[in-house]
């Protein structure tokens, strides 16, 4: 959720990807967002996410054509039962213990830096913190708000990241290490190192489009309603078409390049 604050803020709102569970895919409206968006549904079955990630990325390499993908190495949200869990398998196999963080699961953040390595700008290593409590799937449903919201950020250059898998698993681990330590000192001090403070997104702009979603949300909804039957029949072809391609997947074709040039490079990050 507040990585698209973030994108909005820097003005990248549609061009960041998420890697999400293939459950979310069947959420009514939700999913047809997620399928317009491009978002990369998996399994987490590593013998059947590889050749997806892999499928969905080799669109993304023209260098011209911008994207922030957004992976979640832990690959779930994080939990005391969770926590506690991934300690004892830390535990069994000589890995760090973590106490505000879950162990990474690689194979997935490996794949996509293979998959982008050539066309990536950098990777950044964001970190998110709740002044007094984390809040929960129902928070966000309702709106609610933490009182404070701190988003620590590190960029990584590529040459910084090993290109062997175990390497990049050791770097891994111990990036999670100081993420985890990162978050002890926040939970301490009740700041991050260096924190600066972010603007106000400004209220008339925000204001302005909500209205204009009202409106046009309030102008489909009289059409289907008061229109015509030809304009019903529209409509449930719509949802009908877009229910079709989200089961099946299937993506519309790829635009390449970019309208201002060849020579033009957009930002690409993981």
């Amino acid at each position: 959720m507040y990585l698209w604050d973030l994108a909005l803020r820097k003005g990248n709102l549609g061009y960041i990807k998420y890697i999400l569970k293939s459950s979310l895919m069947k959420l009514p409206i939700f999913s047809w967002a997620f399928h317009i968006f491009e978002f990369i549904p998996v399994e987490r079955k590593w013998e059947i996410d590889e050749a997806i990630i892999q499928n969905r990325l080799s669109k993304f390499k023209d260098p011209r054509d911008p994207i922030w993908l957004a992976v979640f190495p832990e690959g779930t949200d994080y939990t005391e039962k969770k926590c506690i869990k991934s300690q004892e398998y830390a535990s069994e196999h000589g890995l760090p213990k973590l106490e505000n963080v879950l162990l990474p699961k690689t194979k997935g953040f490996i794949c996509c830096l293979q998959e982008l390595r050539g066309s990536l700008d950098a990777v950044y290593d964001v970190t998110i913190a709740y002044k007094h409590r984390l809040p929960d799937f129902l928070d966000i449903v309702y709106g609610v708000d933490p009182s404070e919201v701190h988003v620590h950020i590190r960029t990584v250059e590529l040459y910084e990241i090993p290109t062997s898998e175990d390497e990049v698993t050791e770097w891994m681990i111990e990036r999670f290490r100081q993420k985890d330590q990162l978050l002890s000192d926040f939970f301490t001090k009740g700041h991050f190192p260096d924190e600066g403070t972010e603007g106000d997104l400004s209220t008339p702009k925000c204001l302005a489009n909500f209205l204009v979603i009202v409106g046009l949300t309030g102008i489909c909804l009289y059409l289907t309603i008061f229109s015509s039957v030809w304009f019903k029949v529209y409509v449930v072809a719509s949802c009908a078409y877009l229910s079709f391609v989200t089961y099946f997947s299937i993506q519309p074709p790829q635009l390449i390049g970019s309208p201002e040039g060849d020579d033009l490079h957009a930002k690409k990050a993981l």
